[in-house]
């Protein structure tokens, strides 16, 4: 019996030094999983904002290995791809004290100065032996800063041994798992998590955790951390859902830039030039990426205003995106302008004889369908423009609202019904 029990033993110990980390199974593979690492080059990871691969990671031993020299503004390391819905597992151990993070739906843009002020972010961090005292919302596999781990199911294991995680995002609903126990689960972008977003360390962040697709990123926080068998499997997308903009009473669901005033009366949205003659914006509090909206507007007073899509606030009220014009006559409803800093201005404006399909003081109808880099524009049923633009494609963003600098404007807007594509 003693023989047996030896023999069993020397066999686990032989299985386990042949297994083999960074392949897939002919069987994950049919199910869709890729590899992020292959265990023997850094393919596929660059720097954040970057173009190549110069911060603190190697191979080593099998492992794509952060070397502790980051901090919090410099040591990303980041895919080469962009993933929206999608299964990601992973596996890592962790220096003693140490403390790293691996974030997802990250936006690269100059702007944006560390992912995390866009990507939400899945907690590494050496619980136990972490040398200053830890909130609940900074322990392991916790959604950092927003949504605790279960501290009954969390079985982590101490620093220097492999621990295994996945990260489930489908369609919003979103899962942090830890050594086979579901210790995190969440649906991004309800009330809940609003709430959570603009009360605390991320209400200085107005983009952060607002995009449905970015790159992934691991971090080098000042401590050594070790990658192995990362592997990821992409999910299909929900279409087709519809989304009312605006309720007829409030403004729920939308955020004001700038001093100019935006209300609601009699059941229309109501945007007027304030005391400040500025720019102003009301946006979305969600991104919408692919969608078809239509809405009606009356151009009361002056009326140049527009529809901005794929938009960012990146301060005050300097806007990053594409606007559908909203203007008086003869001056280009329904054209598109890149309002990016250094950008194009006018992509593309309506023909000549199409100048008069609006009618100033009345109300009238906008559709705008925005696909991958293709836009079309249609008010009160007549094509205003068609246009496939790659850099529109790489785009994503709110949709907003717009009162032009100048003063003398007012425009009323209602029925704003979206189709998310």
């Amino acid at each position: 019996m003693k023989k047996v029990n030896l023999y069993l033993l020397v066999f686990a110990t032989i299985l386990a030094s042949c297994q083999q980390h960074n392949v897939l199974t002919d069987a994950e593979k049919s199910a869709g999983w890729e590899l992020l690492f292959d265990g023997e080059t850094l393919a596929g990871w660059r720097d954040y904002n970057g173009t190549e691969l110069n911060g603190p990671w190697i191979v080593e031993n099998g492992t794509l290995s952060a070397l502790g020299k980051g901090a919090d503004e410099y040591g990303y390391l980041v895919t080469d791809k962009q993933y929206e819905n999608f299964e990601l597992l992973f596996d890592w151990k962790i220096s003693t004290g140490g403390n790293s993070g691996v974030l997802y739906h990250v936006v690269e843009h100059p702007h944006f100065l560390m992912p995390y002020v866009t990507g939400p972010e899945y907690q590494l961090i050496d619980n136990e032996g972490f040398p200053f005292p830890l909130e609940d919302w900074q322990l392991a596999g916790a959604d950092y800063a927003m949504y605790v781990a279960d501290v009954y199911k969390t079985k982590l294991k101490p620093a220097g041994k492999w621990n295994n995680s996945k990260i489930l995002f489908d369609n919003g609903h979103v899962e942090h798992w830890l050594n086979g126990e579901k210790i995190v689960e969440f649906d991004a972008w309800n009330e809940d998590w609003f709430q959570r977003k603009n009360s605390g360390k991320w209400d200085d962040y107005p983009e952060y955790g607002l995009a449905s697709k970015g790159v992934i990123a691991l971090q080098d926080h000042g401590d050594r951390v070790w990658f192995r068998n990362l592997k990821v499997r992409e999910l299909p997308r929900k279409s087709a859902i519809e989304v009312d903009l605006f309720n007829g009473n409030d403004l729920h669901g939308w955020e004001i830039a700038g001093t100019e005033l935006w209300y609601v009366e009699d059941g229309l949205l109501v945007c007027e030039s304030g005391p400040d003659e500025e720019y102003g914006y009301l946006l979305t509090r969600e991104y919408y990426d692919n969608f078809d909206l239509t809405l009606e507007f009356n151009q009361s007073a002056d009326g140049n205003s527009g529809v901005f899509f794929r938009s960012r606030i990146i301060n005050d009220v300097t806007i990053t995106g594409w606007q559908c014009e909203v203007a008086p006559p003869d001056f280009h409803t329904g054209g598109i302008y890149e309002s990016v800093p250094g950008g194009r201005g006018w992509l593309i404006k309506p023909e000549p004889e199409n100048e008069n399909v609006l009618k100033m003081g009345e109300w009238n109808t906008m559709r705008i369908l925005v696909q991958g880099d293709n836009v079309t524009t249609w008010l009160n049923g007549t094509q205003m423009i068609d246009i496939s633009d790659k850099i529109i494609g790489e785009g994503q963003g709110r949709i907003a609202l717009q009162i032009h600098s100048g003063g003398g404007i007012k425009v009323s807007w209602r029925n704003l019904k979206l189709i998310k594509l």
